[in-house]
């Protein structure tokens, strides 16, 4: 999945997903997303661009100034956790569970989250619905008349 410049819509605060099967989507991004991405287009990525030969369309570049691959991602994942000294392990797909868990245990319906993932059926995205413990209480001490 690449993501081009002309997917990003800061007016609106939406990034055009190009899925899986030519599926798209459009998932929203905050402010603190908007600052970052701005900053990247306009000084990062810019840097990069400078190493390669080619203007690409891709919003993530490798050092090369080539677009950014999956392997790239992992590599650099891999490189934050050894640099922070962690023994866990990360991967792309960790984001999007994370993504999605946040999203639920805020109060994010289910169905929003699985448009926002893409996932054709909604039992795909039932396998986010674990829950904390601190989130259960809190529910019930703020739903519950006897709590």
């Amino acid at each position: 999945m690449k993501i081009h410049k002309n997917d990003i819509d800061f007016h609106i605060s939406t990034i055009l997903i190009h899925g899986k099967g030519n599926k798209e989507r459009y998932v929203p991004f905050g402010s603190f997303a908007e600052h970052a991405l701005k900053t990247y287009l306009r000084e990062g990525r810019e840097q990069l661009l400078s190493n390669s030969n080619e203007d690409y369309n891709s919003v993530f570049l490798n050092n090369r100034g080539q677009p950014l691959s999956g392997r790239g991602v992992r590599y650099i994942l891999n490189k934050m956790i050894e640099r922070a000294s962690l023994t866990s392990t990360i991967h792309p797909h960790k984001l999007r569970h994370t993504f999605a868990t946040h999203l639920l245990n805020e109060g994010a319906d289910l169905r929003t989250v699985q448009e926002m993932l893409g996932h054709e059926s909604l039992s795909s995205t039932q396998v986010y619905t674990h829950v904390t413990k601190d989130y259960l209480q809190n529910v019930y001490k703020n739903a519950h008349p006897r709590s």
